[in-house]
């Protein structure tokens, strides 16, 4: 069902429906967390773009409409997700920040007016106007001329490093070229572009991976990041990465007036530019054009493109426009209408997914969708399915939404022959043959059987992610076969595996049945907030796993808890808690837990708020930049001392603290009457000061 759109939004004053608004905007951050996770750190996206920005959107909305319910990490206040663990973290100087998504010419214009109105200056704007990349942002970094460190964008603050992968790309140089007319070399530079593969290319290495019988890489942009995250270089040498750049960070030692003319500059330093298609716009009426041009020219591009790049040409306005919370005031992505072919279901099976959901799957007879072959769709659900009257032998139109996943969009009813079978969902699990039902009000159906098989590997699965108990090697193939052999049938299993078992699995040889040893070893020491996280109860996602943790402090006030202790958690409402609940009733589970806690699970010592500070309950914002401490820990040492760490400013709010250079919430704050503070003053109040 698609979400409501802004206009159609209105605000509630009743407390029981605020409750339910607080529940549905939990359940959206989580899962665009989830998502984020997929799609930044593991390259692996679940769902098209397309319905991620719809879940964004729906986010935004329903934020806008109630400021008061909006998080310190919601989801709107972030850029990607956090780097993986296996490079060392770069900090950006300057945050890589994400664009804000235009969709079509009436999201153009509205972002010409709001420039406007901001800038309070009706006179026609000059744009430039590029191709928007399907790649992986990087940010280079070259000092006195000579590259120094290279990171990926990772959460837009702090990236990897790849300076030693990066160096292997024959398009990036690593000592910058003095232009022609002698003119200097900054002293520093941090350049920011995206790398890339083009499409013949990517088909090439995707054709010699079939023959190795090595996995293939979905698209493009999976096979760049994939390449370019290798912790030996020598492979990512191997691979066919290209790199565009497409603007800077912090430059010292030249300064410009417009985009364009440093587009111009960067290429004279020898940098990769896409000049030939970087077209300077002088009305909205010509970015509009240039935007539509492009989109009708997409598949003609070397390398995939999933929109147009919109940006203020004037530095100086850029400057003027500023930022806000996740992306630029001064540029935008227009999206383009995602890549549609037509082909024909065969089959339609059903999937059983770690919580019993049972989802629908269309088999497709192959079809190439912007690049790639597609042979399944997701159908969602039987109302999905329904809406819009999806039936097994039906000539339908799929798209690669977002162009990355493919979803059934409408089947042809004119190409329909008589043949064609409705499709209606088992009553009965396709795995188990237990029972299936669904809630009141959910249209997710599910097998309702706890020791399904099917769940349990899943399960499984969950239990030893990257999030939850991060046993590494512990994947899907090996899963299996230990289920097979009777090796594990539970989460607890997993901690009374031995060498000589893992050494008699397919493909395992010795050093890596002690690597698998030794890594279900380690996650014995872990967090409460990750091992609740683990247990896969439904509605509990990392975030709220991290509220239980917190707010309850160990496993044995969890279990104990009621529907009313765990709702009084700021963040959780009574759906969530009632799941957890549900959970640590049922006996089997609570044996589970005392089975993996006999078994050596430890966990560390959670950080409780100090209910008995000066700050207790006290709600502080913070503008501008701090001296003696980064804001994520200022954040971390409000919330310690028990205060609310919050982002919207209104008159409730009790204090703001003013850093350097503060932003214009210094002087909202001053019309509301909100207590501002400095610094020192702010570190005596928590307790942090000298004196």
């Amino acid at each position: 069902m698609p979400f409501k759109t802004r206009e159609n939004l209105e605000p509630v004053n009743d407390h029981d429906k605020e409750k339910e608004i607080a529940g549905q905007l939990e359940e959206l951050r989580e899962a665009i967390r989830y998502h984020n996770n997929r799609y930044y750190v593991l390259d692996d996206p679940e769902i098209s773009d397309a319905e991620y920005d719809r879940l964004f959107k729906r986010l935004l909305d329903l934020e806008a409409l109630y400021p008061h319910l909006i998080t310190p990490d919601s989801p709107s206040k972030q850029v990607g997700a956090k780097p993986q663990e296996t490079f060392s973290p770069v900090k950006h100087s300057l945050p890589m920040l994400s664009l804000e998504n235009c969709f079509g010419d009436h999201d153009i214009r509205d972002f010409d007016a709001r420039v406007k109105r901001f800038l309070k200056d009706d006179r026609p704007l000059d744009y430039t106007v590029e191709p928007k990349i399907d790649g992986l942002a990087v940010e280079l970094v070259y000092e006195n001329g000579m590259l120094s460190v290279a990171s990926t964008r990772g959460d837009g603050y702090v990236g990897e490093n790849v300076t030693n992968n990066i160096k292997t790309i024959l398009t990036v140089p690593i000592r910058l070229t003095r232009p022609r007319d002698n003119s200097p070399i900054p002293g520093l530079l941090e350049v920011r572009g995206e790398v890339y593969m083009e499409k013949s290319a990517f088909n090439d290495l995707n054709q010699e991976r079939l023959l190795k019988n090595l996995p293939l890489f979905a698209n493009p942009r999976n096979a760049a990041a994939g390449s370019l995250r290798q912790l030996d270089h020598r492979v990512t040498a191997r691979r066919p990465l290209n790199m565009f750049c497409y603007g800077v960070g912090r430059i010292s030692g030249a300064a410009f007036e417009t985009q364009l003319d440093l587009m111009v500059a960067l290429q004279a330093w020898g940098l990769r530019v896409n000049r030939p298609h970087i077209r300077l716009c002088s009305t909205i009426d010509e970015v509009v054009a240039y935007c539509h041009e492009l989109e009708e020219k997409r598949q003609g591009f070397p390398f995939e493109i999933d929109g147009a790049v919109v940006k203020v040409n004037q530095l100086a306005l850029q400057m003027s426009l500023g930022q806000k919370s996740r992306s630029p005031r001064w540029a935008f992505a227009c999206k383009f209408s995602p890549t549609q072919e037509t082909t024909r279901i065969t089959a339609i099976e059903v999937q059983v997914g770690r919580t019993g959901a049972l989802t629908p799957v269309a088999h497709l007879e192959p079809v190439e969708v912007g690049g790639v072959f597609v042979k399944r769709a997701t159908l969602h659900n039987q109302e999905e399915i329904n809406k819009k009257d999806i039936r097994v032998g039906d000539t339908v139109i799929v798209q690669r939404a977002g162009d990355v996943i493919p979803e059934v969009v409408t089947p042809i009813k004119s190409k329909r022959t008589g043949e064609e079978k409705v499709f209606v969902m088992p009553t009965q699990c396709p795995v188990c043959g237990g029972e299936a039902g669904k809630k009141t009000g959910e249209v997710v159906l599910r097998c309702l059987n706890p020791n399904c098989p099917a769940q349990a590997k899943e399960s499984l699965k969950h239990f030893v992610s990257k999030g939850a108990m991060n046993i590494e090697g512990l994947g899907d193939k090996i899963i299996s076969q230990l289920i097979q052999k009777g090796l594990i049938a539970d989460e607890a299993d997993i901690y009374g595996l031995g060498f000589d078992d893992l050494i008699r699995l397919d493909k395992i040889e010795k050093k890596s049945a002690e690597n698998l040893i030794s890594a279900i070893e380690k996650s014995k020491k872990t967090t409460l907030a990750r091992f609740i996280y683990a247990l896969g109860i439904r509605h509990v996602g990392e975030h709220v796993a991290e509220l239980i943790s917190t707010g309850l402090g160990d496993i044995k006030a969890i279990e104990s808890a009621t529907e009313d202790d765990i709702s009084k958690i700021k963040g959780i409402g009574r759906e969530i808690a009632g799941s957890i609940v549900a959970y640590f009733e049922d006996e089997s589970n609570r044996m589970l837990i005392d089975r993996l806690l006999a078994a050596g699970i430890e966990f560390e010592e959670v950080e409780r708020p100090e209910a008995s500070s000066s700050i207790s309950g006290k709600s502080f914002i913070i503008t501008g930049t701090l001296s003696s401490m980064e804001r994520s820990a200022a954040k971390e040492l409000i919330v310690k001392k028990g205060g609310r760490f919050v982002t919207s400013l209104s008159s409730k709010t009790d204090f703001l603290v003013a850093g350097d250079s503060p932003g214009s919430k210094l002087e909202k704050a001053r019309l509301l009457g909100v207590k501002i503070i400095d610094e020192n003053e702010f570190l005596s109040l928590v307790g942090e000061g000298n004196g």
